[in-house]
């Protein structure tokens, strides 16, 4: 399999997610990502205003909204909140969980993962060793139903730790670095981060089982190594400051050969980051 390119599944705002399928589906791409989710229901998604999908829902009927479209899901998305306390308004360990079981079902092989950004007091007290096993501790159990249920839990490059190449390093041998534990690049959030991502796919190459493709302007220097991540890049790939062509390369010298996706936002910035990635050799 060639390395393809799949779209991200949040192109027009306030649309709900059969309108992001079919959106997708008209611009000629053929695979999306799960991408927004949360527990229960959602008055966003009842009144038409949002494309959030619920974890709890029959996870056949995501499948067929996909494949209505003709639309293969790549991965299933968890980022979580993995510094901040366990809280039951924090996207943690339990969402994670149901995204597994979820993604199992309908034949998702990775479900994607993250520490993110804490925003209380109690995560400034922490040392580095105790921030990466507060992580490992609440990624045990999902890591462990992973392997039974034949998925495999991708850590994205999406804060302090997972930018950080030793930090992620830390955390992949923390937990037992099994063969259902991988890695979805991130090509901007690990240059956002402070990391060379070119240098992040060299060192985990062995591990990056998807990817997500992102560019970013030369003004967002400012911020590098303050800032770990943000959802979508407004312009094309290879117009920013990271360099794209040398991930791209690096991957295809490693054997890499699986699915990717852009997280860019805008019709025209899409569509000639699908026209310079399959430049480089995607399908």
């Amino acid at each position: 399999m060639a390395i393809t390119v799949g779209c991200f599944a949040l192109v027009d705002p306030f649309s709900v997610l059969e309108h992001q399928l079919k959106r997708i589906r008209e611009m000629g791409f053929r695979y999306a990502d799960v991408i927004d989710n949360r527990d229960g229901g959602q008055l966003g998604v009842e009144f038409g205003f949002a494309a959030t999908a619920s974890l709890d829902g029959n996870p056949y009927d995501l499948k067929r909204m996909f494949e209505k479209e003709e639309l293969t899901i790549t991965t299933f998305c968890a980022h979580a909140n993995l510094l901040d306390p366990t809280a039951p308004w924090r996207y943690g360990t339990s969402q994670i969980i149901k995204a597994i079981r979820s993604a199992a079902a309908i034949g998702v092989d990775y479900v994607i993962t993250t520490e993110g950004e804490p925003s209380t007091e109690f995560v400034h007290q922490l040392t580095e060793d105790q921030k990466i096993f507060t992580v490992i501790e609440k990624l045990y159990e999902p890591l462990r139903l992973a392997r039974d249920y034949g998925v495999t839990l991708l850590l994205e490059p999406h804060g302090e730790l997972t930018d950080s190449i030793p930090s992620l390093e830390k955390l992949i041998h923390g937990l037992g670095n099994p063969d259902h534990l991988g890695i979805n690049l991130d090509t901007e959030n690990s240059w956002l981060g402070g990391t060379d991502p070119v240098d992040f796919t060299q060192k985990f190459a062995s591990k990056i089982k998807h990817v997500h493709w992102k560019d970013l302007p030369a003004d967002m220097e400012s911020v590098r190594g303050t800032k770990f991540g943000c959802g979508m890049s407004t312009i094309a790939l290879g117009t920013g400051v990271i360099d794209i062509k040398g991930v791209f390369e690096t991957l295809v010298a490693s054997g890499f050969n699986g699915h990717t996706t852009l997280e860019i936002a805008g019709d025209e910035a899409v569509m000639q980051s699908y026209e310079y990635i399959k430049g480089l050799g995607a399908d």
